[in-house]
C-alpha cells in the first residue's frame, strides 16, 4: 500500500468520521424536537443544573463544542447568565466522553450493515420520525466506518522509526504529548475525532498508555478554541463563557499531569479489573478525566467567574431577553398592580422594538457586522417577551378586573402583538439588506436619501408611539397617526420615484425588488405603530 493510498484512507476516513457524528447529532436533535435552547434556558438555575442540562444537550448534538457554541451564543443574546453557562459548560465536557465511550463497545465490523440499515430507513419509508431514527443509525455507522478507515489508514505507522521515536518522546515528557493533543483538535475542530483517533492508535499498539494519556489531556484543551472562536465579536459576556471554558481545561489538564503517575496507575488498574479493550479504556479515562474535574471545579464556580470577568473588564452589552417586572404574586395580592407591572415590561419591549429598529437603520447605512448581529438578538428578545407577557396577563384576566383595568388589559394584549410583527419586519428588512450586500446590489444615493429620510420618520413615529402608551397622552398619539399617514404617503411617492428611476435606467431591477421590499416594511411599522396609538386614544 503507498503512502498515497494510506493518506487518503486517514484523511478520507476522517471526513467519513466527522460527517457521521455531525449527521449523528443532527438525527439525535431531529428525535428528540426543538427545544434545547429552551431546555438550557430552564433548567440551568443553579450550576448543578446547568451541569446536567450541558451533558445530556452534548448527548444529543454529540458534540462538546456544539453545546459550548451554543451556549456562547445564549450567552451573547442574554438568555443566560455566565454562572449559568458555566455549569452546562462543565456538563459538556462530560457529556462529550459518551462518545469516546460508543467507540468502546468496538461494534466497528458491523458499521456497513448499520449504514445500510441506516440508508434503508431513510429512503425506503414516508415517514419523518423513521427517517430520523435513519439519520441517527446511517450517522452511527458512519462514525465507525471512519475510524475503520482512519485506523487502516495509521496501521504502517509501527513500522516507522520517526512515529516509535515521537510516542517515546511523549512517554518521556506528558507536556509533548499534551501539545500534540491540542493541535491536531484545534485542526480537525472536533475532540471526538482526535479522541477517536487516539483509541485507534492505542487499540492498535502504537501507542503506550503512558503516552496516550497527556495526548487525551491535550485534545480537552483543543476542543476549546472552536468557543474561542465563536465568541470574536460577541458580547462581552459570551467572551468571558469561552475563555471559563479554556481556563476550566487548563485547570483541569495541570492538575492532572501533577498527578499523572497515580493516574496512570488507576487506570491500568481498572484495565485490568474489569477486563477493558485498549478503546474502552481510554474511553474511561476521559471520563474519569472529566467528572473528577467537575467534581474539583464545581464548588468554585463564583471564582471561575470572579476571574474572568477581572481578565475580561467592561460592562456587558448583552440584550436583556428576560423579563424583569413580572412576578405571580402580584396576580395572587392585587390584579391591579400586576396590570401595571405588565405595562411596565410591554414598555419594556417596545423600548427593544425601537432600538432593534435603530440597529436595522444603522445596518442598513453601513452594512457593518456589528448591527447585524444585534438584530436577530433584539427579535429573539422581543418574541420571548411577547410569550411571557401573554402568558402574565392570560393569569390577570382569570381574575376580576375593573372596566378600567379590562381597558388596559386589552390595550396590553394587542400592543405586544403589534410590537412582536415590528419584530418581524425588522427581521425581513435586515434579510433583505443581507441580500444586498451578497449580491452586490447598489442603490443610487437619491434612493439610500429616500430611504433613510423613510427610516427616520417610522423610528420617530415609533418612539411617539411608545412615549403615548407610557404616558397615556391622547395628543401624542393624535400626532402618531398624522406622521403614519406621512409614511404611507412616502410609500407611495418613494415607489412612483422608484418608477422614475427604472424607466431612466439608473435603477436596476434586483435592486428596484429590495428597495420596493424595505419601504413596505417600513410602512408595515408605522400601521403598528398606529395600531398602539390608536389602542391610546380609544381610552379616552
Amino acid at each position: 500500500m503507498d503512502l498515497q493510498e494510506l493518506l487518503f484512507m486517514f484523511f478520507g476516513g476522517l471526513g467519513i468520521f466527522l460527517f457521521g457524528i455531525k449527521y449523528l447529532g443532527d438525527g439525535l436533535q431531529k428525535v428528540a424536537g426543538d427545544g434545547l435552547r429552551d431546555l438550557l434556558d430552564r433548567f440551568t438555575t443553579n450550576p448543578l443544573m446547568g451541569v446536567l442540562a450541558g451533558i445530556f444537550v452534548t448527548i444529543l448534538l454529540q458534540t462538546s463544542t456544539g453545546t459550548t457554541v451554543l451556549t456562547i451564543g445564549l450567552v451573547n443574546a442574554g438568555f443566560m447568565t455566565l454562572k449559568q453557562a458555566i455549569g452546562v459548560i462543565i456538563g459538556a465536557n462530560i457529556g462529550t466522553t459518551v462518545t469516546a465511550f460508543i467507540i468502546g463497545i468496538k461494534i466497528s465490523a458491523y458499521a456497513l450493515p448499520i449504514v445500510a440499515l441506516g440508508t434503508f430507513f431513510i429512503f425506503f419509508f414516508k415517514n419523518h420520525k423513521i427517517n430520523n431514527y435513519g439519520q441517527v443509525i446511517f450517522g452511527f455507522g458512519a462514525l465507525f466506518l471512519g475510524l475503520n478507515f482512519m485506523g487502516d489508514g495509521m496501521k504502517p505507522l509501527r513500522d516507522v522509526q520517526a512515529f516509535q521515536d515521537l510516542t517515546v518522546s511523549m512517554s518521556d515528557n506528558p507536556l509533548l504529548g499534551v501539545l500534540i493533543g491540542t493541535i491536531f483538535t484545534v485542526i480537525v475542530q472536533s475532540s471526538s475525532a482526535a479522541i477517536g483517533m487516539l483509541q485507534t492508535l492505542y487499540g492498535q499498539g502504537l501507542m503506550d498508555l503512558d503516552a496516550a494519556l497527556p495526548v487525551l489531556f491535550g485534545d480537552n484543551i483543543g476542543t476549546t478554541i472552536t468557543a474561542v472562536l465563536a465568541a470574536i465579536g460577541a458580547s462581552i459576556a459570551a467572551k468571558r463563557a469561552a475563555l471559563t471554558h479554556v481556563i476550566f481545561n487548563l485547570i483541569g489538564t495541570t492538575i492532572v499531569l501533577l498527578l499523572i503517575i497515580p493516574f496512570t496507575i488507576l487506570i491500568e488498574y481498572i484495565q485490568a479489573s474489569l477486563g477493558l479493550n485498549p478503546e474502552m479504556t481510554i474511553a474511561f479515562a476521559h471520563g474519569i478525566f472529566n467528572v473528577s474535574n467537575a467534581i474539583i471545579q464545581l464548588p468554585f464556580v463564583a471564582v471561575l467567574a470572579w476571574i474572568v470577568v477581572k481578565l475580561i473588564p467592561g460592562q456587558d452589552t448583552a440584550i436583556p431577553y428576560k423579563t424583569e417586572h413580572l412576578d405571580e404574586q402580584f396576580i395572587r395580592q392585587s390584579p391591579a398592580i400586576a396590570l401595571g407591572q405588565g405595562k411596565k415590561e410591554v414598555l419594556r419591549m417596545a423600548d427593544l422594538a425601537e432600538k432593534g429598529l435603530e440597529e436595522v437603520s444603522r445596518f442598513f447605512n453601513t452594512h457593518g457586522k456589528k448591527h447585524r448581529e444585534l438584530i436577530p438578538q433584539y427579535e429573539d428578545a422581543i418574541n420571548n417577551l411577547d410569550k411571557k407577557i401573554t402568558e402574565y396577563l392570560v393569569q390577570i384576566s382569570s381574575h376580576s378586573l375593573s372596566d378600567q383595568d379590562t381597558k388596559v388589559h386589552h390595550t396590553l394584549l394587542n400592543t405586544i402583538r403589534d410590537l412582536e410583527r415590528i419584530g418581524d419586519h425588522m427581521e425581513n428588512i435586515m434579510e433583505l439588506v443581507e441580500y444586498q450586500i451578497t449580491n452586490k446590489v447598489k442603490f443610487s444615493e437619491s434612493a439610500i436619501t429616500d430611504l433613510d429620510e423613510m427610516f427616520e420618520l417610522t423610528i420617530l413615529t415609533l418612539r411617539q408611539a411608545i412615549n403615548s402608551l407610557d404616558t397615556d397622552d391622547i395628543e401624542e398619539a393624535k400626532s402618531v397617526l398624522e406622521k403614519e399617514e406621512k409614511i404611507d404617503k412616502m410609500e407611495r411617492d418613494l415607489r412612483k420615484k422608484h418608477i422614475i428611476r427604472l424607466n431612466e435606467n439608473r435603477c436596476t431591477g434586483s435592486a428596484g425588488i429590495i428597495y420596493v421590499d424595505i419601504i413596505s416594511n417600513l410602512e408595515r411599522i408605522g400601521d403598528h405603530a398606529c395600531n398602539i396609538a390608536e389602542e391610546v386614544i380609544g381610552e379616552e
